[in-house]
């Protein structure tokens, strides 16, 4: 497996695991699945800082991919920033999920961030057990912060400080 920086060339496949995640899940809040074009749009407006990286296999295939975003968007808050990490689920229990966010908190560090946030549907345990893998911590819960499919969606916080 290799974790490289996202190409543009990346976006259908990027948006065939999310949109897949947008349809029949609850882990993204989205309600409505992503064009190729939108997700090209994408990734264009990430770089730097705020990059995002994928997993490929030994084919190129991508297996995987995850992403830097500002938290917020007032200025205080520009130390800090959000993960999100989405597994193509051929690739679930491979460590695709571990290598993927672990390459992020040092893509975080060495960019000069002070911390990584990260907010997952409640319940979700494989996400809750892949970030305290790569050192976060719960640090809040959100009751019926979320609808989708007809359910109240609670969202569960978690940070590591670099």
């Amino acid at each position: 497996m290799e974790i490289r920086l996202a190409r543009t060339d990346d976006a259908a496949a990027i948006a065939e695991i999310y949109n897949r995640e947008v349809t029949e899940s609850t882990v993204t809040f989205d309600l409505e699945p992503r064009s190729v074009e939108a997700q090209r749009r994408w990734l264009a407006e990430r770089s730097g800082a705020h990059a995002v990286v994928v997993a490929v296999d030994e084919a190129g295939a991508l297996m995987g991919f995850a992403s830097l975003s500002p938290y917020k968007e007032r200025p205080a808050y520009r130390t800090s920033v959000e993960d999100s990490v989405y597994i193509h689920r051929d690739h679930h229990g491979q460590g695709v999920g571990k290598a993927l966010l672990a390459d992020l908190v040092d893509r975080a560090r060495e960019h000069g961030f002070h911390t990584v946030i990260a907010r997952m549907v409640g319940g979700h345990d494989a996400s809750i057990a892949l970030h305290r893998a790569v050192g976060f911590v719960e640090v809040g819960y959100e009751r019926e912060v979320g609808r989708k499919f007809g359910k109240w969606l609670d969202v569960v916080t978690m940070q590591v400080i670099l």
